[in-house]
């Protein structure tokens, strides 16, 4: 599924994507700056977190309570390989039955869950996005 979108009407993308959502596990590439927080914040709202939401960038993970149960967020821009994801748990993290939010997951490749959506975002030049959504069983 191929979305494009503006801020304007972010939340209304975001209620999309989890309405068509097969699992819980969203993996999020795109370059910097294109907005992979922003939707997160979006999806996570949408979900019922009320808290502030923010690149877990040095903390690697953020946890966030939801309507919906516990939300994880990920963001493995600053590994440098998939050692320090295991030392911290990760397989503990996915097989839980959360929501799991993956930003930079191709530093984390082999140890991804195998069932996962991947949205791939990428900025135009009238400042709107595009998304392509991909679930992978």
């Amino acid at each position: 599924m191929e979305i494009t979108y503006t801020l304007d009407n972010l939340q209304q993308i975001a209620d999309k994507i989890l309405t068509n959502a097969q699992n819980k596990y969203f993996l999020f590439y795109g370059d910097m700056g294109v907005g992979k927080t922003t939707l997160i914040k979006a999806l996570a709202k949408q979900l019922g977190v009320t808290d502030n939401i923010s690149s877990p960038t040095f903390s690697l993970v953020n946890e966030y309570e939801s309507t919906d149960g516990v939300i994880y967020h990920f963001d493995f821009y600053r590994i440098e390989d998939e050692t320090e994801a295991l030392d911290m748990g990760i397989e503990e993290y996915f097989y839980s039955d959360n929501w799991v939010f993956i930003e930079w997951p191709e530093k984390i490749n082999k140890l991804l869950p195998d069932e996962h959506t991947s949205i791939t975002l990428s900025k135009n030049k009238n400042g709107s996005r595009t998304l392509n959504i991909l679930p992978v069983k």
